[in-house]
């Protein structure tokens, strides 16, 4: 994960170099724990959550705190889960590892718990796409692991070799549910700018 990522003007994250944007989906609800820039190191507001072939990127409505958005990388979310609860609205939980700079020990970062709530409208969009894309970059990261070993090559984790991930005939062949609000971008929605980012820990360079 990663806290405050970089945004556009419009909310939209600024790209990395090979990413695209499956979908935006408006007015949900997200929870996500040990936010040092939060109060009580909890956040729970509302916002939109972008999808793309690498990351998932929570941008809240109205900042809290110092916090306005998460970076959550697909090669990291583990123990994902969709929720119908009889009382209560539809929801996906799980947990996200932290992205740690390279020069820094991982001991001093903390796994996160996030949920994300379908409070206005349905989910049957969005949430076919987000398990199909994390089960897609997961196998796409284990066929890599696979190749180094045979290689006897230690195998590199990094969130970004999920750009690799084939997306565009599960974006075609997607589910439309008419009761989601979610937004699929059959074309990239266009940039207010050319910047993209080269890495989680650099800033954003011109592609152009």
């Amino acid at each position: 994960m990663a806290e405050n990522p970089q945004l556009f003007g419009n909310g939209m994250p600024v790209p990395f170099y090979g990413e695209m944007f499956v979908l935006a989906r408006d007015g949900v609800e997200f929870h996500v724990d040990k936010i040092p820039s939060a109060p009580s190191g909890h956040v729970k507001t509302k916002g939109t959550i972008y999808l793309s072939n690498i990351r998932m990127v929570f941008v809240a409505s109205k900042p809290v705190g110092n916090f306005f958005a998460f970076d959550m990388p697909l090669l990291f979310v583990h123990g994902e889960k969709f929720n119908q609860p009889i009382f209560h609205c539809n929801n996906i939980s799980g947990f996200v590892e932290p992205v740690v700079p390279e020069n820094q020990n991982r001991a001093l970062y903390s796994t996160h718990t996030f949920k994300i709530l379908f409070k206005e409208g349905g989910c049957g969009t969005f949430v076919p796409l987000f398990l199909n894309l994390v089960a897609s970059v997961r196998r796409y990261n284990q066929f890599e692991a696979q190749s180094a070993a045979a290689a006897n090559v230690a195998p590199r984790v990094d969130p970004l070799q999920a750009a690799q991930t084939p997306v565009d005939d599960m974006m075609r062949l997607a589910y439309v549910d008419p009761n989601d609000p979610t937004k699929i971008f059959l074309q990239q929605p266009a940039p207010e700018s050319q910047l993209r980012r080269r890495n989680y820990h650099g800033p954003a360079d011109n592609a152009y």
